[in-house]
């Protein structure tokens, strides 16, 4: 049987789609005590989230994202929030000249205004182990031929409860193909795969979000011990098949 393909919501679908998120977030935080004293900003634009502020500790950020991302709609949960006083260290994975944050580290291959280093990002990242919190990967992954190396890089250098936001044409859409430069397709199931199927030994990551909205797939990621246990199927059939 073939798949029918997903049609993206329109502009002003998503727009609405926006407010709604906007106008449950703000009722969700006033009738939760654990989250009406914390100092989060959300912003939501075609359905993902984006989150500041500052929180006393790492706790506070897990719940808030948890919550966040449990509003129907929500596509992804990006976050730059200040933890007991200190900002977070946040990396733009071939970010070009176009940073999710301004303050954001920006690596790419090719030097460009907003590229802080230049880095081959098929290679070992000039980072070092535990050293940053939150990596983007926006529109990256369909250009390498295989993005293994990168994730396992991210998950060296993620500190624990750090957090890699991806995001990808979806498969499906005439994008994935319409880019001469893109060699892989990618599914909100490949991410599944990333999660559950790698070999014994590699590094491993748990799926805190994953979505799709008939163009793109996003993923949030963390990165979690060789020893840890494996997300329930409760857990798993939130985003996968």
């Amino acid at each position: 049987m073939v798949a029918l393909a997903q049609t993206p919501p329109s502009g002003d679908r998503l727009r609405a789609i926006d407010g709604f998120l906007a106008e449950a977030w703000t009722d969700q935080k006033a009738h939760d005590d654990r989250l009406r004293d914390l100092a989060v900003e959300v912003r939501f634009d075609r359905g993902v989230a984006h989150v500041t502020g500052e929180v006393a500790d790492p706790e506070q950020l897990r719940l808030a994202r948890d919550r966040i991302g449990r509003l129907a709609g929500v596509l992804g949960v990006w976050c730059r929030v200040r933890v007991a006083g200190h900002d977070p260290v946040v990396v733009d994975l071939g970010c070009g000249p176009n940073k999710q944050w301004p303050g954001n580290l920006g690596l790419d291959i090719f030097p460009a205004p907003g590229v802080d280093a230049v880095a081959d990002l098929s290679g070992s990242l000039p980072l070092a182990d535990g050293s940053v919190d939150v990596f983007f990967t926006v529109h990256i992954l369909e250009h390498l031929f295989d993005f293994l190396p990168l994730l396992d890089e991210c998950h060296r250098v993620l500190r624990p409860g750090g957090v890699l936001h991806v995001m990808s044409p979806w498969w499906g859409h005439v994008n994935a193909v319409a880019d001469p430069t893109h060699v892989r397709l990618l599914d909100v199931q490949t991410f599944k795969g990333i999660c559950l199927q790698r070999p014994p030994g590699t590094p491993r990551w748990y799926p805190l979000h994953a979505g799709c909205d008939g163009a793109s797939i996003f993923a949030d990621l963390t990165p979690v011990g060789p020893d840890a246990d494996p997300p329930t199927t409760s857990h798993l059939a939130r985003f996968f098949d």
